[in-house]
């Protein structure tokens, strides 16, 4: 099936916007009626955080192909298509030394004071909540979160700045930017928008929406991983090594797979 050329403007952003919004308040609002039918409080239960985060990412992606997509009679669809294995063996060790530079960076903002000591208490309370119910995190993280946060981030709004003439490295860096501010929190917005700018880079030479879902998927499990099984909050904390080292390692890991995964001429990406 033929992809689409659709375009992301400013109308579109705040289609998606309004859209995050509604999925978001129509999941909060049936929490609290079912929270009161049951006189129980739903909200921290697996199921129903899976069921709002769900409705959260797809309203947006529902609003577009019905209010963009579908106004031109056309589907709204994505190329899922494999590729060689070498890009494989290129684009997971680009983003695991990435992951290390994030880890780093994340470490740079503080995690005390009024305001973001107050902030940082709130997330880890969140996080701790999710730890609960190890089978609903893994599908949220690792299975829901890739698909329908690429589907939306890489997917709809970089490709619709690339159909609308926006420079690759502007469309990149803007959609990675999104992704770390919609994470709301400045932990996870440092690192979402690192990772992000290898996702939307890795999209943007294979054209493959599921180059960037295995990675995300990647990414998530690993960080699911250290949440379930691990006290430690870091990689350097987790292996024991000095943040600074890590960050030497994860930028020598990023750098060499990039230049050959970005630059280097003889890497075709097409099967």
């Amino acid at each position: 099936m033929k992809e689409q050329n659709y375009k992301v403007d400013f109308f579109v952003g705040i289609l998606l916007v309004v859209g995050l919004f509604i999925g978001q308040s129509l999941m909060y609002a049936i929490g609290l009626g079912l929270s009161a039918l049951f006189d129980q409080d739903i909200s921290d239960t697996g199921i129903f955080n899976i069921l709002m985060y769900t409705a959260t990412m797809i309203v947006p992606i529902l609003f577009f192909d019905f209010f963009i997509v579908r106004k031109d009679g056309s589907k709204l669809n994505f190329d899922f298509s494999t590729k060689p294995f070498r890009v494989y063996l290129l684009i997971f060790p680009m983003m695991f030394g990435m992951m290390l530079v994030a880890d780093y960076t994340t470490q740079l903002i503080p995690t005390t004071g009024d305001l973001l000591g107050e902030i940082y208490k709130m997330y880890s309370e969140q996080f701790a909540k999710l730890t609960r119910e190890p089978v609903s995190l893994l599908i949220m993280t690792v299975i829901l979160a890739p698909i329908l946060e690429e589907i939306l981030f890489r997917g709809i709004i970089m490709k619709g700045m690339l159909n609308n003439k926006v420079k690759p490295v502007t469309a990149i860096i803007v959609s990675a930017f999104i992704f770390g501010v919609v994470h709301f929190n400045p932990w996870q917005f440092a690192g979402a928008m690192l990772l992000g700018l290898v996702l939307g880079l890795v999209y943007y030479k294979t054209k493959s929406l599921l180059m960037p879902i295995l990675l995300h998927a990647f990414n998530n499990l690993v960080s699911a991983m250290m949440m379930l099984y691990s006290d430690s909050e870091t990689f350097s904390d987790l292996f024991k090594i000095k943040p600074e080292v890590l960050l030497a390692a994860g930028l020598v890991i990023f750098i060499i797979p990039f230049y050959f995964f970005a630059i280097h001429k003889n890497i075709i990406y097409k099967d």
